[in-house]
Formats: C-alpha cells, structure tokens, sequence
C-alpha cells in the first residue's frame, strides 16, 4: 500500500539525488565522458539494452539506450532514486486499485481495460466488479459492432452505415485518432475498413465541421458523441451542429427522434443528458471517472468508433498488445522493464542535465499522430508545479514533447536537433514494413531506404563532426565552423518487428506508463489536470460578453485593458 502523501520520501532529499546532480555535471564537463568516447565500450553498450519478446505473436521491442549520457553507474543510481522513493511500491498501488489520483479521490485503473475475460485481478479489492463492468460494455460495444458492420441495423432510409463521425476533444480525439491513423495501412485492418470512413471533430471552429462533413451522406452516417459529462463546450456545441446536419438532411424520410434514435450514439457516464440529446439509451456505451480522458483510448471512447470502422476483432488484438505490454510493466525486472528504464531517463535527461524538451521520432508515416498523442498523455499528465502534498517541487517537471515522422521531420527541426540546443530523442523504428516497396534498379527498397536514416541519425547524434573532421573533409575555412557538429546528443533507439494492431497497443502503453514513472520518482499526481480550467472558467466569462454584444449590443466591461480592446476589435471586424 502507497504511504500518504504526507510522508512520502521526496527524491530531492535521498543522497543519490545529491550523486546524480554531481554525476550530470561531469558529464557536462568531462571529454571522457562524451558519447563518442562512451559508445567505443563494447560491453557498455551491450549492457544498455533491453528486450522484450511476446512469442505468441513471433515479435519483440528492443530499446538500445547506449546513445544516452549514462554509464553503468548512471543507470545503477538511478535504479537505486527509484527504489528509494518506493516506485515499485506506487506501480503496485496503481495496479491495485488504490486511489493513488489523491487530489480527485481516484483510482487509476486504465490497466484494467485491457484486461482479458478470466483474468485474475485479485489483487484489487474491487477487482472483480471492476472486471465485470469492463467486460460488460466490450461486449456491448462488440455486439453494436457487430449489428452495424453486418447491415442489421441501418440508418432511417434503411441505408446501411458507412460513415462515422467521432465527436470529441482531448483524449477523446487524440488517442482514437493516433490509432486510427496507425491501422490505416495494416493489411488485416484495410480489408475490414473498405468502403468505411472514419472522421474525427474536435475543434469548434466551424472550418473542422465542414470539412468533416464534406462528401458525406448523412444517411450513411453516424455521430459518435463522446463526452464523460455531455457538458464539455466544444464538444456539446460540435454536437448539435452534427445534430442538425444530420436532421436537415434527412428530415424528408423520419422524424427528428428517429434520426437522432438511429444516428446518434454516445460515450458517456450522464446518461440522463444523453438521452435528452436523443440517444437510445441502449446505444450509450459507459466508462468510469478510473480513466483519465488521455489515457482513455482502450475504453469505449476509443473502442467504438475504431471498432466500428476497423471491426471488433480487430480492435481486440490492440487491446491483447497493450495487455502484454502492461503485463512486462507490472512484472518485469526494473534493469530489464522498457517502460521504467525510459521514465529513469527522461527524469535523468530532464531534471539532471536540465534538458527541458525531447522529441518521438518514428520511421513510421503510419504513426503521424502517435507523437500529438503522448505529447497530451505526458505534458497533461507531468506539467505541475507541486508534489503529492501540495509543496512547490524545487526543479521543473514535465518536458516539452514534440515530434514528427522520420525522414519528414529530417527537413523540418533536425537542424535544431543538430546544431541548436540539445533535444533528446526517442527514435522508433519496425523490422518490417507494412506496404513493402522495391524498384527495379533501386540499390535497397524504400523501407530500408527509410531504415537507413533510422541508424545514422543516432549516430550522427552522438558522434559529431570535429574541426579536424572537417579540415580532412577539405572545407574551405571561411565555412568549417559551420559544419563542425558538437555531437554528444542523447538519444535512444526502439526497434519492433512489425507495425499492426498488436504492436500499436504495446507503443501506447509503453508512454503510457513511461509518464507515469516519471511522476512516481517526481512525487506530483500524473494523473489530474488543474491546469486546464482556468481557461474555461474565462471562457466563460468572454462568452457571456459575447453573448450580450451581440444580442443587446452591450458595451464590453470587466476586462483587462488589452482584452477589451481586442474583444472590441473582433466584434467590429466579425459582424
């Protein structure tokens, strides 16, 4: 059981603080120690490894860090800040069910959604009722699926449903959307999604409705309305407009209840307003105040439109993935467990050597979103300014996480990553492609051709390009300094046999829990998000303004100076 808040041990306290904060500025300052030399040691470099294979699938991930600025000692002391503040003991009480989200009164059981039937979750109390209500709705979301992929159940012209529309924002949009994207070029999930179109609206800004909307038959189509409370602005203002879309197109053929009744689904927890909406109550599909919305996709949030384009089965391999990447999570060894070992570092990188972004990079056009996706789960999760028990923490937390496809990103910020200020990245890369590519006449395929800049970028990295380099290079002298690279930029390599639903369900649990690890060394709750309503509440404020200047013509008082005269400028020019 995790100790109260209270008389939790703070990581900036234990000696080995103190000796990663000397440790780091060694690394700063001694040339032995720059990655050049360090990746020259064999046996260092075959130590900083981990592996971790599901022979079920015939696949593996294997995360090289030996790119890191760690030694052995690094990673041992580092191992050791983990023990010391009881990690172990916080990814137990997670696992368990205690209500480790102290500031909300919560559990943190999104674990528990990947969980298959018969699964021995004894280990927390309400282990079983959880599993119970877990598999409840899956098998409602599976049996829904079902009627609509089949064509049992049609729209009110009785034209089968080819088209979805998931409305939300958040987790609610951008996990679905990070796996969507993923699957789209999986040869199991193309078959299954022929002829099928999935769309996401999340911005109230009327230009993503239209153009969500463009080229669709609303009696093709069904909104997924996706919203704990059916209260978040947005996402309720995105819904009505849909609403209407769907009436106006299809108030010859049925009543307003029958379009709603038949093209209108939700997920919800507020069934009352659901209903109110117009939604059958037998087609709103539940979670639990357990799941935080970005760490959410594994519930019906994610679950219902994917499962609706992609197919249940389909859907269900994803949640096997995430399972076993849960399962190495909870079990494996910390020197060996992939999802710790990338927490330790991003907390060595950040708060030790003061690094304050990092970027996911992977070789996977395929996994364009996977980067906006964790840059929510981490920065939403780990951008607090106090620990557990309310005292300000004494160094930032929470990096500034961005990212972009290799080799698209290459042409983009690599020169930042190069040659400005030291970003550490996260490289992804796959064995296997899933739209192999060769040419006639072409010296490699365009995998490995992808593949190629997925090995040398680490290394150009870390190793650099000296003066002296340069001068063998026979680069005029006017222009040497500017194609000197310093090198000694961290990085670690991930590479996985191949992308498909399985292999997906493990990526998003690895940062997953990678974020959680390293709130559990940071002692701040990971798993609320103050930090996102005073804009709201402002909001609020502004609407109101709005509201009554447009319809009364009310001048605009209560503001700042500089708020009013841009509220002024706005309504004058948006008439």
């Amino acid at each position: 059981i995790q100790p109260p808040a209270e008389i939790m041990v703070k990581c900036y306290d234990l000696p080995q603080f103190a000796a990663l904060t000397a440790a780091a500025q060694s690394f700063k300052t001694d040339e032995k120690l720059h990655l050049s030399n360090l990746l020259g040691d064999a046996n260092r470099c075959s130590s900083l490894v981990a592996k971790h294979t599901c022979e079920a699938q015939g696949s593996s991930v294997v995360l090289d860090y030996s790119r890191q600025q760690v030694t052995g000692e690094t990673m041992e002391t580092l191992f050791d800040l983990a023990d010391k503040v009881g990690l172990t003991e916080s990814m137990n009480a997670m696992r368990s069910g205690i209500r480790i989200n102290e500031t909300e009164g919560r559990m943190v059981l999104h674990h528990a959604l990947r969980m298959p039937k018969g699964y021995d979750f004894s280990c927390c109390p309400s282990g079983a009722e959880v599993m119970a209500d877990v598999h409840k709705v899956r098998d409602s979301v599976e049996e829904f699926v079902g009627k609509m992929r089949s064509g049992e159940n049609t729209g009110v012209t009785g034209k089968a449903i080819k088209n979805i529309i998931a409305i939300g924002i958040g987790g609610s949009q951008l996990g679905p959307e990070f796996v969507y994207e993923a699957l789209r070029a999986d040869s199991k999930a193309r078959v299954a999604a022929e002829g099928r179109t999935l769309r996401f609206l999340a911005n109230v800004d009327p230009v993503d409705f239209a153009m969500c909307v463009d080229g669709l038959d609303p009696s093709e189509s069904m909104i997924v309305v996706v919203s704990k409370t059916f209260t978040t602005a947005e996402t309720m203002l995105n819904a009505r407009t849909a609403k209407k879309w769907l009436i106006d197109g299809l108030s010859a053929s049925a009543s307003e209840a029958d379009i709603a009744a038949k093209h209108i689904i939700a997920v919800s927890t507020a069934i009352d307003k659901a209903v109110a909406f117009g939604v059958q109550e037998s087609n709103i599909f539940g979670f639990w105040d357990w799941v935080g919305g970005r760490f959410s996709v594994c519930s019906a949030v994610g679950l219902v439109p994917l499962s609706l384009h992609y197919s249940y089965e389909i859907m269900s391999e994803f949640l096997n993935g995430a399972h076993d990447m849960d399962e190495h999570f909870f079990n494996a060894p910390v020197r060996e467990n992939i999802p710790i070992i990338l927490g330790l570092l991003g907390v060595w990188n950040s708060t030790f050597l003061g690094y304050g972004t990092r970027a996911l990079l992977p070789y996977s056009q395929a996994l364009k979103r996977l980067p906006a996706h964790i840059q929510q789960v981490d920065m939403e999760s780990n951008g607090k300014r106090v620990a557990m028990d309310g005292v300000p923490v004494p160094f930032q937390t929470g990096e500034v996480n961005f990212g972009e496809p290799g080799t698209n990103g290459q042409h983009s910020f690599y020169q930042l990553v190069h040659q400005g200020r030291v970003v550490p990245c996260d490289f992804i890369g796959f064995c296997q492609s899933q739209a192999p590519c060769e040419l006639d006449g072409e010296p490699v395929s365009n995998h490995d051709e992808l593949m190629s800049n997925f090995f040398a970028q680490p290394d150009a990295l870390a190793f650099g390009k000296t003066l002296n380099d340069v001068i063998q290079e026979g680069v005029p002298e006017n222009i040497r300094a500017h194609k000197v690279f310093t090198g000694n930029r961290p990085s670690s390599s991930m590479l996985m046999t191949r992308l498909d639903a399985f292999a997906i369900g493990q990526l998003l649990v690895i940062f997953e829990h990678r974020t959680a690890v390293q709130g559990f060394i940071w002692g701040i709750n990971s798993f609320d998000q103050w930090g996102v309503e005073l804009g709201k509440v402002l909001a609020k404020q502004v609407r109101s303004q709005l509201t009554a200047s447009r319809k009364s013509g009310a001048s605009v008082q209560g503001f700042n100076t500089s708020t009013q005269s841009l509220l002024e400028f706005y309504m004058s020019g948006s008439k």
